[in-house]
């Protein structure tokens, strides 16, 4: 069966992705460990010493190679592909044809006609399809994730090493100086008598920064080998392994927006994309869809633009691909942007007391530093924005939000207000309690709180 024969079975496509389990924080990461020491530790040593995550098992793989790779990409995203070459990376981004947002991976060559693209399945789909349905001479070859398990087959192993000791760790396992590497380019290390592959980039600080972030990835085979080598160096640096919790809650930081929903359910061009993305698809998912005060009428209401997604910088029209013509009338005045919201601190301590103290009309309680759940973002009775993110880490002292907010509001100093709860109270959820829906003041900021 397909995406289409599932929607068929409902009213919507709106019906059918809120009619999943809900969904809680542990969702994205079965068989990881929630944390290592304990979250707040593992969140400052990204900051002060290192952190080392595993990414090895929870995010697919598509390996393309052939005369066309370089074709396909340019075609299916909103890229400039210009000087694209072994040594540097990317990060793709996908829109349909309206210009609204499909999916974002990270793109590495690994030689002239072969690249990875890792991330959300989302943008593997959408590439597998237009290669299996496109004149293209590629071949593909997908890795789905595998979630930890000890029996899967995959190509490499990979991890982030985040803090502003990696290079220290990585020069005394690898026994000798290393040469830098610059941001979102790729090099090689000989650590413990193999090749690790590195791509500079960073998850718990600033995209941007020359600094402090490092993927390390290679033979899955050599993972104990890597692991075991990274670790016994580190233990002179402070380094420390990451949980799921730590690792959800870098979005807080790095503003990087993971769960936004592919807009493929509504327009006709897709029709073919639906009937060929089976029933079990991620895009048969909702996730958060029913987390949050924001609740539209129709689908289309969680659609998003590269803008809101902070990903403006990345469209480039020097070339042909699905929903230019769109993006070049949004880019003229894009309609909203993608910010971080500074809560409050007296409504953040009144939510975590009353919400952990099950206070009458209690609020949606904080029990996690990562939650996802869409919110609306309303100055006096006018929605201005929608929430995706909420998260805190000690780097930042705060809890914030990621959003997306109308254009004319997202300038440093805006005041505005989070409806915070779930519809009805969440009684549909039995991942939380129930609660009141309150507010909670935040205000606009532009850039990430920890530069």
């Amino acid at each position: 069966m397909s995406l289409h024969d599932l929607i068929e079975k409902y009213d919507s496509p709106l019906e059918m992705l809120r009619s999943g389990p809900p969904f809680g924080r542990d969702d994205n990461f079965p068989f990881y460990p929630i944390v290592h020491s304990n979250w707040r530790d593992e969140q400052r040593a990204w900051a002060t010493t290192a952190v080392l995550f595993n990414q090895s098992f929870h995010m697919p793989d598509l390996f393309i190679s052939g005369s066309d790779t370089m074709r396909l990409l340019q075609d299916t995203s909103v890229n400039s592909y210009n000087n694209f070459r072994v040594g540097l990376a990317k990060q793709y981004l996908a829109v349909n044809e309206e210009g609204y947002f499909v999916g974002d991976a990270i793109m590495v060559p690994l030689d002239d006609n072969e690249v990875v693209v890792t991330g959300v399945d989302h943008s593997l789909n959408w590439l597998e399809y237009h290669a299996e349905t496109g004149d293209y001479d590629v071949t593909l070859h997908r890795e789905p994730a595998s979630w930890g398990r000890p029996d899967a087959e995959k190509r490499f192993y990979r991890y982030q090493l985040e803090g502003p000791n990696a290079w220290k760790i990585l020069e005394k396992a690898s026994g000798r100086r290393l040469d830098h590497i610059r941001f979102f380019h790729t090099g090689e290390i000989q650590l413990a008598g193999h090749t690790v592959r590195a791509l500079n980039h960073t998850m718990g600080g600033v995209p941007g920064q020359e600094s402090t972030g490092l993927e390390l990835f290679g033979p899955a085979s050599e993972r104990t080998v890597f692991v075991d080598a990274v670790l016994d160096a580190g233990k002179d640096f402070g380094l420390l392994q990451g949980g799921s919790l730590a690792y959800s809650s870098t979005q807080a930081e790095s503003g990087w927006l993971g769960g936004a929903l592919p807009a493929v359910y509504t327009s006709p061009s897709l029709d073919g994309y639906r009937r060929w993305l089976p029933d079990t698809a991620l895009e048969s998912t909702g996730l958060a869809m029913r987390n949050g005060s924001f609740q539209p009428d129709t689908v289309e209401g969680y659609y998003t633009t590269p803008w809101d997604l902070g990903y403006g910088r990345m469209v480039r029209f020097d070339h042909d691909f699905i929903g230019r013509e769109a993006l070049e009338r949004m880019a003229a005045a894009p309609p909203r942007q993608k910010v971080w919201l500074m809560w409050n601190q007296s409504d953040t301590e009144r939510i975590l007391v009353d919400g952990e103290l099950d206070r009458p009309s209690a609020p949606k309680p904080l029990e996690s530093p990562a939650m996802f759940s869409r919110d609306e973002v309303r100055i006096g009775d006018h929605l201005v924005g929608v929430t995706q993110f909420h998260g805190y880490t000690v780097n930042i002292g705060k809890w914030v939000s990621l959003a997306s907010v109308s254009t004319a509001q997202a300038t440093d100093g805006t005041e505005v207000e989070i409806v915070w709860g779930d519809a009805e109270g969440g009684v549909f959820n039995p991942r939380v309690p129930e609660h009141t829906r309150t507010t909670v003041r935040a205000t606009v900021r532009t850039t990430s709180p920890v530069v």
